[in-house]
């Protein structure tokens, strides 16, 4: 089971999380709740301002 852009989700309306690889299904997860474009918005200005991703990188907030 996928949860990907399109899903409802009932319990949560924010998230603490990574900035994953593309293409990944943490990815998907991510688009889901925030939306696919405000999500690749934010990924591009992290890689304009040299954010660093994978485990150990820095987070985003997502409300």
């Amino acid at each position: 089971m996928f949860i990907y852009p399109g899903y409802k989700f009932n319990i949560i309306d924010k998230l603490i999380t990574n900035f994953h690889l593309p293409k990944s299904t943490l990815l998907m997860l991510v688009c889901a709740l925030a939306g696919k474009d405000f999500i690749f918005d934010a990924y591009k200005k992290a890689i304009e301002k040299k954010y660093r991703f994978y485990s150990y990188g820095d987070c985003m907030f997502i409300l």
